[in-house]
């Protein structure tokens, strides 16, 4: 007997036997178990899901001599000759081929026949999409009208094309895509059942190849097989599809890390030795950064992390999430004129190169530009450490354990004061605190700001801090004192008229400003 190919002999031959598409077979089991049978079925989705296989099984369960049920027998006649595709009353349309209205006609006239030998005669459409405008009005009124005997299934994996006529007379069904996970099962139980040898890793990659296809699963699996010779290892699926080594992406990952151009031409240089599908390497090396950005936002503790590559998990804390953010987009982008380069090499370089030049940290005039700002940063850092003049001693009145040397400012961040309430409390200053009353003194400037709601709120977080028998008093009051408030505003203003000049000396901006002619507009401290 002739070989044959996996798709055709692991073809489901019932429900049970089906790969996903859950809510499709329940709703169909529930219709035939319950007999609420509609005269026509449209099954749509992409290459290899299943929609033809479905459609068959239907016709099976409709026409099975034991009665219409979601589980037919298997064994009858009615059954076999299903199975071996030799159902008198199963009449398979490829609508590519018989796109002709005159076909569609001679086809509908027979619908008033009654069947030969099963329960139903069953019109199984395919790629009905591919009937011209004639042929779908030649279908149209049978469609909606058929005689009882009559069921249509209909198939396509386009369905916008289909007319809105059409579908409006048919129950639409969608079958999703299949998960990797999905795929992966399917195969490993058909290499168990045909005791060939595999590691898991092959499979993975034959699944993720697939893109959901349960039948381009089995084609490429079949092609494995006999690159194997019998058997599937990594590196031949690798190999046989295009695809490159974990170490070549890493090689990619690492000079992106690093900002080195010379490390990176020569991955590239090596893995083009190898004949590879760069498309393939560009859909791996978004995976690997896909992969990344996950790992970058999941705590410690997450059971994804203990799940993941050692080597993708130190890529992860090394990069920075704007940067696996960035590589990741700029490579999506390339994507759409990928086949627009001269050759893929050429393109695969250039998204390469576009990742490491818009990395700041590969970008001298932006190392420049953070040394400025670093400038800035040490100049507010000498700013806060620098001594205000105040009435601190005044403030430092502490009782009952307290720090003497606390501040207003301590007491008030402390207190971890929020909205209106922490804006009245910086807009006032401690005149006197002992175990009976806090004492606050308020501009009479700042009086709007002191209403019965945010004194008592204040004075709640005050018996909080100091002891539920301390008053809190606020006097309506000038002083020659700077409020916590009027000291944040002066250190801005130091700091922003420190860093403008800063800016002014800096060599880099007065070469700008020579250069152009250039002038200081505004500096904003970081």
């Amino acid at each position: 007997m002739s070989y044959q190919v996996l798709a055709r002999k692991w073809r489901p031959k019932i429900f049970d036997d089906m790969v996903g598409q859950s809510h499709v077979l329940k709703a169909l089991s529930n219709a035939l178990d319950q007999d609420r049978l509609h005269h026509a079925y449209l099954f749509t989705g992409t290459r290899g899901v299943g929609k033809t296989t479905l459609a068959r099984i239907f016709a099976k369960c409709l026409n099975c001599e034991k009665g219409v049920s979601s589980k037919p027998c298997g064994e009858c006649n009615a059954c076999t000759s299903l199975d071996q595709g030799r159902f008198i009353d199963l009449i398979e349309v490829d609508a590519a081929s018989r796109s002709k209205v005159d076909e569609t006609r001679d086809l509908m006239e027979n619908v008033q026949y009654a069947p030969t030998s099963g329960r139903y005669k069953v019109y199984l459409i395919d790629e009905i999409h591919m009937f011209s405008g004639h042929s779908f009005n030649a279908l149209l009124k049978t469609l909606e009208e058929p005689p009882p005997h009559v069921k249509f299934l209909l198939a396509t994996t386009e369905h916008k094309k289909v007319p809105i006529t059409i579908l409006s007379r048919c129950l639409q069904f969608n079958l999703n895509h299949l998960t990797v996970e999905q795929i992966i099962e399917q195969i490993e139980k058909i290499l168990v059942a045909e005791n060939i040898k595999y590691d898991k890793k092959s499979v993975e990659l034959i699944s993720i190849c697939a893109a959901g296809s349960v039948r381009d699963a089995l084609s490429l699996l079949d092609q494995a097989i006999s690159f194997g010779n019998g058997a599937l290892k990594e590196d031949q699926v690798r190999t046989l599809m295009g695809m490159v080594e974990n170490e070549d992406i890493n090689g990619l990952l690492q000079s992106l890390v690093n900002s080195n151009p010379d490390a990176m031409l020569d991955v590239i240089e090596k893995i083009s030795s190898k004949n590879p599908d760069y498309n393939n390497l560009l859909s791996e090396l978004l995976r690997s950064l896909h992969k990344i950005a996950i790992l970058q936002i999941l705590p410690e503790d997450s059971s994804h992390i203990r799940k993941t590559d050692e080597t993708l998990l130190e890529f992860a804390n090394v990069m920075t999430k704007e940067e696996a953010q960035l590589y990741y987009q700029i490579g999506m982008m390339g994507r759409k004129d990928f086949y627009l380069s001269p050759d893929p090499k050429t393109g695969l370089e250039m998204i390469m190169i576009r990742m490491l030049a818009f990395n700041p940290s590969g970008n001298d005039l932006e190392i420049k530009k953070k040394q400025i700002i670093q400038t800035t940063k040490n100049v507010d850092v000498i700013n806060k450490e620098k001594p205000v003049e105040s009435n601190s001693q005044d403030q430092s009145k502490g009782s009952d354990g307290d720090d003497p040397n606390s501040t207003w400012e301590d007491i008030i961040n402390e207190m971890e004061l929020v909205g209106f309430v922490e804006v009245l409390a910086r807009n006032c200053i401690l005149q006197s605190q002992d175990n009976e009353k806090v004492k606050l003194l308020l501009s009479p400037d700042s009086e709007n700001l002191l209403t019965p709601e945010l004194k008592e709120k204040l004075e709640e977080a005050i018996k909080k801090r100091f002891g539920n028998k301390v008053k809190l008093i606020i006097a309506i009051e000038e002083s020659n004192h700077e409020t916590p408030f009027d000291v944040a505003t002066r250190l801005k203003k130091e700091s922003k008229n420190i860093a403008k000049e800063s800016v002014k000396n800096d060599p880099l901006v007065k070469n700008l400003q020579d250069t152009f002619d250039a002038t200081i507009d505004k500096v904003r401290p970081q």
